[in-house]
């Protein structure tokens, strides 16, 4: 050794990590399967189930994430799934039709178009890959479009082994 200190180069540099996990939206997720409300799990009987739907409990939705969807195969129209909205719209955050996939691609769609991208103009932006949190794939297709118009460069991963992504010319 010669006596030098050891310098972090990772924590001295100009780039900023960008982690879609501090973005995560808290809230419970729901997987509301319609198939509960069909006769036999497949078929659709209007009158039943515009009763069964009267006669649940929509309150305990309150302030949650629900994705509608059908586990079963059945075939099932558009205005049951639009009816079901009726019922949890005065309660639920977000709605959609579809798996908690979807509905975390949207809710991360909506945080991402709202993001305010002044703080990164003509930075080195990573963007962090490794999360504990459900951050769907499509999240970080959308932060790439999002802020490649603005950044120097962009990177994907950690400070110490980054794949480079996009460089302004």
């Amino acid at each position: 050794m010669n006596g030098e200190p050891i310098l972090n180069r990772v924590a001295q540099s100009k780039l900023i990590t960008f982690n879609l996990e501090d973005y995560y939206p808290e809230g419970k997720r729901i997987l509301l399967d319609i198939k509960n409300w069909l006769y036999e799990g497949f078929i659709l009987r209007e009158k039943e189930f515009r009763m069964q739907l009267e006669q649940h409990d929509w309150t305990q939705y309150q302030d949650a994430f629900v994705a509608i969807h059908c586990s079963s195969d059945a075939i099932i129209p558009g205005w049951a799934y639009m009816l079901m909205a009726t019922k949890l719209e005065p309660y639920a955050s977000k709605i959609l039709q579809g798996d908690l996939e979807l509905l975390e691609t949207s809710l991360y769609q909506s945080l991402i178009e709202k993001l305010d991208t002044s703080d990164f103009k003509d930075r080195m932006v990573i963007i962090k890959g490794c999360t504990n949190k459900p951050v769907p794939p499509n999240a970080y297709v959308l932060i790439t479009q999002k802020l490649q118009p603005v950044v120097k460069a962009l990177m994907y991963g950690e400070a110490c082994s980054s794949v480079p992504l996009f460089k302004k010319k």
